[in-house]
This record gives structure tokens, C-alpha cells and sequence, in this order.
């Protein structure tokens, strides 16, 4: 393998020989380890390739007067600022590096979203070699600065971006030390949950073109039913929220996926990507077997009799495709018969 490539049993980082997917626990464990691990399990058990925290201290991201996002506000208390709100979800160093041996066990790619300075250091210090920069950091200066001197795998995510904004950014890691290459760009909504109508699927395509990336897509609908289209659009990343439980208090339980559904959208996506084939248009190996029932030969559509000569009335096309093919129709009219044939009996030059 190159050295450009981070490797897991399933896929290949970078080079994406499969769709890498990324379940995104976010921060649905509540601030509880125990319900971290138990995330890690159901995500192996569903196949993902990446269990995806997020790494951040309160005080460092948000001020105390920082109001909740809008969707937060319908899904947490009501009365708690946005940095109370955080306070209750965030995970220790200790914890972090429980979850990367966890993982490694469980033969998944730990990753998480670092969302300040210090826990940019921290996950580089853990030996990150993929750092995920998510929505809200993609006009941080200081941030991406930061991210990009690390000369790593980056994905970015572009939610609530417009294309000079992806532009900027992507510079501005080149521009510290991350070759374009190893950037990958997720089109991404940050409404939960995201309107079908606010997807905007076709903008990987503008992505991809415009800047030479690869693409993919972080889902934020309801349900699985956008990712099978984001495979076919080209993502060569999928990354979707899940959880234990919808029901349970936070703010992303509401839009994220349980368990089984988790496997149910790793299912489709394989199955997505198997059906997308290598565009060459030749008949499969399946399809081998049905051309001789399907297809049709030159019949004689009545008796006809030696040195007869073959015409469009004594003959026809019928199946199987054991004789002459139609397509040899022209070169067969008027051409004489060799020999007697019986009504539906291939014909013989």
C-alpha cells in the first residue's frame, strides 16, 4: 500500500477503494463514557468504518451569553445557555484515549471533531492522522491555520458555506501545509432535522469541479434514504449522527439514527456502491446465461424446401438464439435453402 493511505480492514483512507463511512456519535453519549463504548459496539456491529466524536472545552468555544441553535432550543432545556449545554457533554483526555484503544479493539477508526485550539493539540497528540473539520470552523482563521500546518488527511465539512467560503478555506490549508489532495469536501446542511428540500445533493458536483477535490456528503435528514443518492452522485465519505436511543436528552438524539438503522444505511450504501459498477457497458457475468433464451434466431416460419429461396414470407425471428442472428437478416434474403427445413427450425447457410 502507499504511504498516502490510512488503512482499516474494510477501506483505504484517501484513495477510497469504498464509500468510508463515518457515524458520527457527536456527542450523544451525554458526557458518559459508558454510553460511549456502548456506541463504539453498535457501530462496529453495523460495519461503519469510523466511530467520530467530538472534542471540545465549553468555556473555549462558546460565551456565556452564546444563545443555542435554533434546533437545539426544541431539543434541550429550555432555560440552559448554549455553554451549559456543553458543559454536560464533554469528554476528559482520559476519556478520549479509552475510546481510541476502544475502538482499535473493536476494529474501528477512532476520529473526532476537535472544535477549539487545545483540542486540536490534544487529538494530534493522540496520534490522529484524520482530523475532520466541522460547519461552524470554516471561517476560523487561527483554526484552519492550525489544522493545515498539521499536514494531515483533512475532511471539511461546508455547511452554511457558500463556494468562496469552501475556496478560502481550502486555501488557507494549503497555504499552512496540507497538500490539496489529502482534502476532502462534505456537502453538508446544519439544520436537524435537514428539509428534504435543503439537501442540495447536485452542490458535490460543483465542488468536485470547482476545486479539484474529492466530495462526499454528512446527512442530517431523516432516515437513510438521501445517502444511496449521494453514492450515486459520486461521495466518496458518508458521515450520519446515530445514537442509542432517539428519545434520550440532547440536542442531535432527535435526528440521528438508532442502531439498527445504522446498519440498514451501511447495508445500502454497499449495495449502492457494488450496483454503481465501473461504467463500462458490457454484459455481466449474470447476464451471460439468459442470451441464448432471450435473444432469437432466423426460424423458418413455414416448411420450406431445398434450393427454395429464403424471403421475408418463409422467414421469421423467434427465440432461442441458437441459429443465425436477425441481425444477419439481409445478408440471409435471397440466399437459397441447402437443404429442407421444418416450420420453426433455425436456418443454416
Amino acid at each position: 500500500m502507499c504511504g498516502l493511505c490510512l488503512q482499516t480492514k474494510k477501506v483505504k483512507i484517501m484513495s477510497y477503494e469504498k464509500v468510508f463511512i463515518i457515524a458520527e456519535a457527536g456527542v450523544n453519549h451525554n458526557g458518559s463514557l459508558e454510553t460511549a463504548r456502548k456506541m463504539i459496539d453498535a457501530a462496529s456491529e453495523a460495519g461503519v468504518d469510523a466511530v467520530k466524536f467530538q472534542t471540545f472545552r465549553a468555556e473555549n468555544i462558546a460565551s456565556a451569553n452564546a444563545p443555542k441553535a435554533y434546533y437545539q432550543k426544541n431539543t434541550t432545556c429550555e432555560d440552559e445557555s448554549q455553554l451549559e449545554m456543553l458543559k454536560k457533554l464533554e469528554l476528559d483526555e482520559d476519556a478520549h484515549k479509552d475510546l481510541k484503544v476502544y475502538c482499535e479493539k473493536k476494529d474501528v477508526m477512532f476520529l473526532s471533531t476537535p472544535f477549539d485550539l487545545e483540542s486540536v493539540d490534544m487529538l494530534e497528540d493522540m496520534g490522529l492522522a484524520l482530523f475532520k473539520v466541522p460547519s461552524g470552523e470554516i471561517t476560523n482563521l487561527p483554526y484552519l491555520r492550525k489544522i493545515g500546518a498539521l499536514r494531515k488527511k483533512i475532511i471539511l465539512s461546508s455547511g452554511m458555506s457558500n463556494l468562496d467560503e469552501i475556496e478560502d478555506a481550502i486555501m488557507v490549508l494549503v497555504a499552512a501545509g496540507t497538500r490539496k489532495e489529502d482534502i476532502t469536501v462534505l456537502q453538508c446542511n446544519t439544520e436537524y432535522p435537514t428539509p428534504y428540500e435543503d439537501v442540495n445533493l447536485r452542490a458535490m458536483s460543483t465542488i468536485r469541479e470547482s476545486f479539484g477535490v474529492d466530495v462526499g456528503y454528512s446527512d442530517h435528514t431523516l432516515g437513510i434514504d438521501i445517502v444511496s443518492a449521494a453514492v450515486g452522485l459520486g461521495a466518496s465519505v458518508i458521515e450520519k449522527h446515530f445514537t442509542l436511543d432517539r428519545q434520550m436528552e440532547g440536542p442531535d438524539h432527535a435526528a440521528s439514527l438508532e442502531p439498527e438503522q445504522l446498519r440498514r444505511m451501511v447495508e445500502v450504501i454497499r449495495n449502492t456502491e457494488l450496483a454503481m459498477g465501473d461504467g463500462i457497458k458490457k454484459p455481466s457475468s449474470s447476464e451471460f446465461k439468459n442470451i441464448t433464451a432471450v435473444r432469437k434466431s432466423i426460424v423458418a416460419a413455414c416448411p420450406i424446401a431445398v434450393d427454395e429461396v429464403f424471403t421475408e414470407d418463409n422467414l421469421t425471428v423467434k427465440r432461442p438464439a441458437t441459429g443465425i442472428s436477425p441481425v444477419e437478416w439481409d445478408n440471409v434474403l435471397g440466399k437459397s435453402a441447402k437443404r429442407d427445413f421444418g416450420r420453426d427450425e433455425a436456418i443454416e447457410l
